[in-house]
């Protein structure tokens, strides 16, 4: 008699296939790979931010669960409906996403639902949540060291601090990193843009990305070329507005790219992406430029270190106006140094970065959570 297939509920994305962050590129990977494997999978999604909502696509279930358009609350508010409603269903175990949810582990907690959670970045820090926002995702993190039975950090670097933060084991898995096959030179004629003569910026509009700074870095250098800025926020923001107002003609604000050919194409021709995020763990834009070839300037943080293996893979800035106007005009002055980075970055994405690795880890908790 065959085994009934094994049912995960993933919690805490914006949904299927919204890709717009970390989280939903990690839901589309993982969770059309279970698919192949047999795994019913299905995921909660921001009912306002799809139009169609079809009960399945590609395999994976997909549930719409309501709440606000709110920077601060949509999420919460959503995993507070979607937790009450995996309690109830017939999932196996519940794949949790974003420390803020890890209060709402006291519901599968409560149903005997097997539940683990990806904390990713150190969201208590980060600058876009000051004054109650910091001390919620600080009790949240403690939270969900209490009620989750297990807790996944995307770098060791991430599972340091947890263990020294709140004394707790920690399984480490990563962000896959891949590249696409539709980049093409002929794209960037779509901003007037040519190969090697733009810097890349990839990233939410959100302070701790660092966008304001790279910028005014860039400005106040003597640069001949183009900065590129990808993306938005889907929400009213001043900062959003600050970053939208600067005014130079080397600057080029695409808004969003959903079409991943584009988006590869800016990529793999950059002449340099710069990569500002601070306070996460593995970063899947920055492991998105390195699997499409790019020369890399990384904010010095331990988690772009541990990513790019120290000076191996990438050259660093510090959080610095100047700094930054000094690394662009060093930049444009050794080409060749740039060169021989796109040359090897790709090298520096070793398995534990590859998707069907990530996939079979996942699952591997998994079920030693549902055997337990």
């Amino acid at each position: 008699m065959s085994q009934p297939p094994l049912k995960i509920s993933i919690i805490g994305s914006r949904g299927y296939p919204y890709v717009y962050s970390g989280y939903e590129t990690l839901v589309k990977n993982i969770g059309e790979r279970m698919v192949a494997k047999g795994v019913q999978v299905t995921v909660y999604c921001h009912s306002y931010l799809f139009e169609e909502k079809p009960k399945q696509l590609n395999g994976i279930h997909l549930k719409y669960i309501p709440t606000i358009k709110s920077k601060s609350l949509s999420q919460p508010i959503h995993s507070f409906f979607a937790f009450w409603h995996a309690a109830f269903s017939n999932a196996d175990v519940v794949l949790v996403l974003n420390v803020s949810n890890g209060p709402f582990g006291f519901i599968t907690r409560l149903f005997k639902k097997p539940t683990l959670i990806n904390v990713d970045g150190l969201e208590w820090m980060r600058p876009k949540w000051k004054g109650f926002g910091a001390i919620y995702f600080k009790w949240a993190a403690k939270m969900a060291v209490k009620w989750m039975d297990l807790i996944v950090t995307d770098a060791i670097a991430m599972q340091t601090i947890y263990k020294k933060e709140f004394n707790t084991d920690s399984v480490v898995i990563t962000y896959g990193a891949d590249s696409n096959k539709g980049a093409s030179e002929a794209l960037l004629n779509k901003w007037q843009l040519q190969s090697q003569d733009y810097y890349l910026i990839v990233g939410r509009m959100i302070p701790d990305n660092n966008s304001d700074i790279i910028i005014e870095g860039f400005i106040n250098s003597s640069s001949t070329k183009k900065l590129v800025i990808v993306g938005d926020v889907p929400y009213q923001d001043a900062y959003a507005t600050k970053i939208k107002s600067y005014q130079d003609d080397r600057l080029v604000f695409t808004g969003y790219i959903t079409n991943g050919d584009e988006l590869a194409s800016l990529y793999k021709y950059c002449f340099a992406y710069m990569h500002g995020h601070e306070f996460g763990g593995t970063n899947p834009t920055l492991l998105k430029a390195m699997a499409n070839g790019c020369a890399i300037g990384a904010i010095d943080t331990v988690f772009s270190r541990e990513v790019l293996q120290n000076d191996k893979f990438g050259t660093y800035f510090k959080k610095d106006i100047s700094t930054l106007s000094h690394w662009f005009q060093w930049a444009e002055a050794n080409p060749e140094k740039l060169t021989a980075l796109r040359s090897i970055v790709a090298n520096g994405l070793n398995e534990k970065y590859d998707w069907d690795l990530i996939t079979e880890l996942y699952l591997y908790h998994i079920n030693s959570l549902i055997n337990k």
